[in-house]
């Protein structure tokens, strides 16, 4: 006899899975499908706050780096929530110009996408973020990256004193579905408050706004793009895969988990939900936790929609030598283009 609970979990994807085809079948039209399916992934990831709360933007210093201005910020989210932001603003450069929305992975929060250490120095080892928010202020474009919720400085009191609690993803995922409420669904809502200050800028051209997001930072910078068309261009690093072959297929983090999302699409369809806007996929060969094989799946099916779209030229993808990382070695200069070129419509 088998004990054990694996069948039924396949047996729960086979079914959600052929459930999804018939479903998809049904709908003639792509705008059709693509309006219910964004109905469907608010609902998965719960209730928002209100987006009429004042974001009481301050600036609390500015540091030359030399290559750019680095500005802290800070603005309220909601009621009671405090965000602290960093803005990395290139010199040389007359405003309004481009923006990014730069969106962290699990780690040290905002600090490893700019690769500065608690005392504002750069770090020796650049990580797995690869600096990348430096790199992007490199090309020309502003750089915004808050430190998004249960990292850093945003943790639970208690894992700030607790040894070894690098983030509060656990404690919040858990207690905000008591709520109606779901972590990543709370992320994606304070990355559509971030775009709001973005546009709030005298010095970022508003319609030309992108995102750049790594890892959990994919996610968020993926339901973001795909809920809000003021983002005109999405660059996704170390997350674009299938559900079942990486988040179902070994421990990963609870932010990563939606309520009946499965039941709905696979993870390269919500994706998709940025068609027909510009969308680039960046993923390391050798990632243990979002593995290549279903990397390209998911590519594959992302390459079929922008084809149905007739948008083939706005998607692109680069699979690199290294593991679970940012390369950026197409991608930063891919989303500057895509950000810069004359008809930001058609992006």
């Amino acid at each position: 006899m088998d004990w054990t609970m694996d069948a039924m979990l396949g047996q729960l994807y086979e079914q959600a899975e052929r459930n999804r085809s018939r479903t998809n079948g049904a709908f003639a039209a792509m705008e059709e499908r693509r309006n219910i399916l964004l109905h469907k992934l608010k609902q998965a990831l719960g209730e928002f706050p209100a987006r009429n709360y004042p974001l009481h933007a301050r600036v609390m210093d500015r540091t030359d780096y030399g290559e750019f201005i680095l500005e802290r910020v800070a603005y309220s989210t909601m009621e009671s929530v405090q965000v602290p932001v960093w803005v990395l603003i290139p010199k040389g450069k007359e405003g309004p110009i481009p923006a990014v929305l730069a969106c962290h992975g699990h780690g040290n929060g905002m600090r490893d996408a700019v690769g500065l250490d608690e005392e504002g120095r750069e770090m020796d080892d650049s990580g797995i973020h690869n600096r990348f928010a430096v790199q992007l202020v490199r090309q020309g474009m502003i750089v915004i990256v808050p430190e998004i919720m249960g990292f850093g400085v945003r943790r639970l009191e208690k894992d700030r004193k607790a040894n070894g609690n690098r983030n509060s993803c656990a404690a919040l995922s858990s207690q905000l579905l008591m709520y109606g409420r779901t972590l990543a669904g709370m992320r994606v809502y304070e990355a559509t408050r971030a775009l709001d200050y973005l546009q709030s800028r005298t010095d970022v051209d508003a319609g030309k706004i992108g995102v750049f997001g790594f890892s959990g930072g994919g996610l968020i910078g993926a339901y973001a793009s795909a809920l809000d068309e003021r983002v005109k261009a999405t660059a996704l690093c170390g997350w674009v895969n299938t559900f079942n072959g990486s988040i179902l297929s070994m421990p990963h983090c609870i932010d990563n988990y939606l309520p009946g999302i499965l039941l709905e699409a696979e993870q390269p369809e919500l994706a998709g939900l940025i068609a027909p806007r510009a969308l680039y996929v960046e993923s390391g060969e050798h990632d243990p936790i979002f593995p290549v094989t279903h990397t390209k799946d998911a590519v594959a099916a992302l390459q079929k929609i922008y084809d149905e779209w007739e948008a083939s030229d706005r998607f692109g993808w680069d699979i690199h030598s290294g593991k679970h990382e940012i390369s950026g070695r197409i991608s930063i200069s891919w989303l500057y283009r895509r950000l810069t070129e004359q008809q930001t419509d058609r992006i």
